[in-house]
């Protein structure tokens, strides 16, 4: 498949990085589920539906493959990266033995003062649902679970972790926002942190197992490689 349309794509205003606004147009793109999984772009027809040279996209795009979101294609141009279910449920159960331990033995460790932080970034993590920014909403998600496991004081935890979160992020999750399931996921934060807060350890370990399975079943849930995608999304013009 070669580049198309995609929805949500405006022309860029050049007031910051090209990189940046390439970067973040196209990131806005894998997350929503306009450029999807398998998909080929080139820099030249992105550039074109962005109003930017192939230059900034091509420099973008050398971004996304460091973050694991494109493969790069030699005289091709770019593929967004493809998960299948076996690798969704792989992922799931690393996720399920790391994180909700740590966040069960940390509990009564973190300091009270560090929970305002913690608090500010969940209801980040809502607004961004409010207001349909699914990129907002990955990146207050990354960084609040990561600073939980951050009171764990083991790095090589935090690495694997982001990593693993990085290929979950892969699948659109519009269909998520529309349906609702999205903002129930959003508020498990501040249910989380009503544990946390608590000092209950066994319920919040108890919890993070329940979010991670919901990231399984509900965010990443399997797919018919058959589905056509909407209308909206792919029109016919290709180039």
């Amino acid at each position: 498949m070669v580049s198309r349309t995609i929805a949500g794509f405006a022309r860029l205003q050049k007031r910051e990085s090209l990189r940046d606004s390439v970067g973040n147009a196209l990131r806005a793109a894998i997350v929503s589920g306009a450029m999807r999984p398998g998909d080929v772009h080139s820099a030249p027809a992105i550039g074109n539906m962005l109003g930017v040279s192939p230059t900034p996209v091509r420099e973008a795009m050398l971004d996304l493959v460091r973050e694991g979101m494109v493969e790069a294609l030699p005289n091709k141009g770019y593929r967004v990266t493809e998960i299948s279910d076996a690798d969704l449920d792989a992922i799931a159960a690393v996720r399920q033995l790391l994180e909700p331990p740590v966040v069960g033995e940390t509990t009564p460790m973190i300091p009270a003062e560090d929970l305002p932080a913690l608090r500010r970034l969940a209801e980040a993590i809502v607004e961004a649902v409010e207001r349909e920014d699914l990129v907002g909403y990955i990146e207050a998600d990354r960084v609040f679970h990561l600073s939980l496991l951050e009171h764990a004081h083991n790095p090589v935890l935090s690495t694997i972790v982001s990593d693993l979160r990085t290929r979950t992020r892969l699948l659109g999750l519009t269909p998520l926002l529309e349906s609702g399931q999205l903002r129930a996921s959003a508020a498990e934060h501040h249910e989380l942190l009503d544990l946390i807060e608590a000092r209950d350890g066994a319920a919040a370990e108890a919890l993070m197992h329940r979010h991670i399975a919901h990231v399984r079943s509900e965010w990443a849930g399997p797919r018919s490689p058959d589905a056509a995608p909407a209308p909206s999304q792919v029109p016919d013009q290709r180039f």
